[in-house]
């Protein structure tokens, strides 16, 4: 399928959803990427990396900036080809703005991958020199991650002074990410007949004092660069129970800890033990830990993206979840989140964007690579 990329962002969502590309599937859809890029724009170099489809300009500007987008899905449910949904409260001198876009990826994330090619396409003299990163396997497990490939294999692709990924953030900026881990804390008892418990030792029960120290927990707030960051910890699953009339004799629960950027990873598991060992019994429980991802600064103060910041009228806020900004943050490069759509039905069935929000971004990023605020 030939992309159009100087079509209308919102025309070039739809074409892109029509690519159906869940996870591991994405061959089609970065051919068809890759060839609109050379065919369509002028004055970049191209690379095709497996199914990542890498771009950039050598302008000799002061500055680069970096567009990075996934190109996957998560698994169709029914939801490909799109559905343009026609509304009557376009807005004045915006036809069709009011209208919605459903579809696979419509918020997650290729309209803000559309607005990124589109600009690629039809920026004739921008003020900083641009890089483009499309990659794949960005929606299932970290080590198929394609910025992760490109991270380790071509790491010189990812230099820039600030990095705009278009994860759905409703058209606000969001800004850095919080962190995440997870741990495992396990105990152990004696297994009997439940008819006779009390030659037992229910290895469930000896959580409930640490599942009610959870329970009562006081999430930290904290303000970085005018972001407030919510923590969060939380148990998301209890693992026991033999059969029916059996005491249990093992038992687990997993926990899961969303901290805030000023927190390093080994931070964050030191504050975790902290609460399960002030826990009734929590001396004697042991603690794994099964993922850990670090999170990353907002950087606003960064002269590039505060830039970004005044193109957007200052709307921004912090980013609860985890994402790839946390890649370039490790490498020094402040990095925002920035794109169409409502990230809460993302990967829903009913997934769908406003063309609205996708003409918004357009409009702030193009003013952004400009410099025209008229």
């Amino acid at each position: 399928m030939a992309l159009d990329l100087r079509a209308d962002p919102a025309l070039l969502t739809a074409a892109l959803i029509d690519i159906a590309s869940p996870s591991r599937e994405e061959e089609a859809i970065a051919d068809a990427v890759a060839a609109a890029l050379h065919a369509q724009t002028d004055g970049f170099e191209i690379v095709r990396d497996g199914n990542r489809v890498l771009a950039r300009t050598s302008l000799g500007r002061e500055r680069r900036v970096l567009l990075a987008g996934h190109l996957d899905t998560v698994p169709i449910a029914d939801n490909v080809p799109h559905r343009w949904e026609k509304r009557t409260d376009s807005a004045a001198g915006d036809p069709g703005a009011g209208d919605i876009i459903h579809g696979c990826g419509s918020v997650d994330m290729k309209s803000g991958d559309a607005v990124f090619l589109h600009l690629a396409a039809t920026l004739e003299n921008p003020r900083h020199d641009l890089t483009l990163v499309f990659y794949d396997c960005e929606e299932i497990a970290a080590k198929y991650n394609g910025l992760g490939v490109i991270e380790r294999e071509r790491p010189e692709w990812l230099d820039a002074d600030v990095a705009i990924l278009g994860e759905p953030t409703g058209g606000l900026i969001e800004a850095g990410c919080q962190g995440t881990l997870r741990v495992r804390v396990s105990t152990s008892g004696v297994r009997a007949h439940t008819a006779r418990a009390w030659m037992g030792d229910n290895a469930i029960h000896r959580l409930s004092g640490l599942l009610g120290v959870l329970a009562d927990y006081e999430p930290r707030r904290v303000d970085i660069d005018g972001c407030e960051y919510r923590e969060g910890l939380q148990a998301v699953a209890v693992n026991g129970g033999v059969a029916g009339n059996v005491v249990p004799d093992e038992a687990s629960v997993d926990i899961n800890f969303r901290f805030a950027p000023d927190r390093t990873p080994d931070q964050a598991l030191a504050h975790v033990r902290e609460v399960i060992a002030s826990a009734p019994g929590g001396a004697d429980l042991a603690v794994e830990l099964t993922d850990s991802a670090a999170g990353a600064l907002p950087g606003l103060s960064n002269p590039a993206a505060a830039e970004l910041v005044a193109a957007a009228d200052n709307r921004f806020r912090a980013k609860y979840g985890w994402t790839d900004v946390s890649r370039f943050a490790a490498r020094g490069i402040p990095a925002v989140n920035f794109g169409p759509g409502d990230p809460s039905i993302a990967h829903r069935r009913d997934e769908h964007v406003a063309v609205a929000e996708i003409h918004a971004v357009h409009r702030v990023l193009r003013d952004y690579l400009t410099g025209d605020r008229s």
